[in-house]
C-alpha cells in the first residue's frame, strides 16, 4: 500500500520506500519466527540465544547493541531467558557494574536444535532472490541503516 501522502516527488518516492521496506521486513521477520511459539521463545529472545551461540558470552550493553534494543528491554529478555534456566548472567571480574549473559547447557542445546531450520527458513525466503539480488539487497540496506545511525 503506497503513502496516501501527497507531498512533492521526493517525499513521496522515500515514504514509498519506507513503507516497502518496513513491510518486506515485517513479512520475513513473522516468517521466519512462525515456529518460535512451538518454543515458548519471543523474536528477541532467539536473537539474544542466537548472538550467544554464534559470539559467545557478552555483556548485557553488547548484546543490546546487537539486538538493536535498550538496555532495559535487553535485560528483561535476559532475565525472561534465565527463569527458563537457557542462560545465566554474571558479574565480570573486571568491573562487577557489568553483568555478562552466557549460555547454558541447556540454552545450547535449544540454539543448537532450532537454528539449523531457522536458517533453511531463511534461504526459502530469500531463494526468490538471485544470490546476487540478495548481495545487492544486503548493500543497500547497510547503506541505508549506516547513513539512520548518522541522521
Amino acid at each position: 500500500m503506497p503513502t496516501r501522502h501527497r507531498g512533492n516527488d521526493e517525499e513521496v518516492r522515500a515514504l514509498n520506500a519506507f513503507i516497502t521496506l518496513v513491510r518486506a521486513a515485517e513479512a520475513v521477520a513473522v516468517a521466519l519466527h512462525r515456529g518460535l511459539a512451538g518454543k515458548r521463545l519471543t523474536s528477541s529472545q532467539f536473537g539474544a540465544l542466537e548472538a550467544l551461540f554464534h559470539l559467545g558470552p557478552l555483556c548485557q550493553g553488547d548484546l543490546a547493541v546487537k539486538l538493536l534494543r535498550s538496555g532495559a528491554s535487553t535485560t528483561s529478555v535476559v532475565e525472561g531467558l534465565e527463569r527458563k534456566g537457557l542462560v545465566i548472567r554474571q558479574r565480570t571480574e573486571e568491573d562487577k557494574r557489568f553483568v555478562r549473559a552466557a549460555l547454558t547447557g541447556k540454552g545450547r542445546k535449544l540454539i543448537q536444535g532450532i537454528f539449523p531450520s531457522h536458517a533453511q527458513a531463511a534461504v526459502r525466503i530469500f531463494s526468490v532472490l538471485s544470490a546476487a539480488d540478495q548481495e545487492e539487497l544486503r548493500r543497500i540496506c547497510r547503506t541505508l541503516g549506516k547513513a539512520a545511525v548518522g541522521a
